[in-house]
């Protein structure tokens, strides 16, 4: 796969084959990334920290499905609400940027509103 898109026509080409589009409504399809993403945190669910940092092969490949599910079901939301998600994480990125800027939010885990921007 080379590119965003051509993923995104492979996901597309994939449920219009099977047509399955009728069923994927954004509403749908945003539950089943919820779906997706609570399998995804079941497999770091009674794992310390170490162990999360440090998968079996076989943790590491559930691991990879399920983000690969995920990334999947974002694409097919993305597209069909017509969105570019390049274009939506960069603005994304701009937004956190402001909300964070690294002189007061480096090494803290604090939310942007408890960053002290009085200084």
């Amino acid at each position: 796969m080379d590119s965003l898109n051509q993923l995104k026509q492979k996901v597309l080409d994939f449920a219009r084959e099977r047509d399955w589009e009728q069923f994927q409504s954004p509403k749908n399809v945003c539950m089943a990334l919820c779906a997706e993403m609570g399998e995804l945190a079941e497999c770091f669910q009674w794992l310390s920290e170490d162990e999360s940092r440090s998968l079996t092969a076989e943790q590491r490949a559930r691991v990879a499905d399920e983000i690969a599910d995920l990334q999947l079901y974002l694409i097919l939301l993305a597209a069909r609400l017509d969105m570019d998600l390049i274009t939506e994480a960069q603005r994304k990125m701009q937004v956190n940027a402001e909300k964070y800027p690294v002189d007061l939010a480096r090494g803290r885990a604090l939310k942007y509103t408890e960053l002290d921007r009085e200084g």
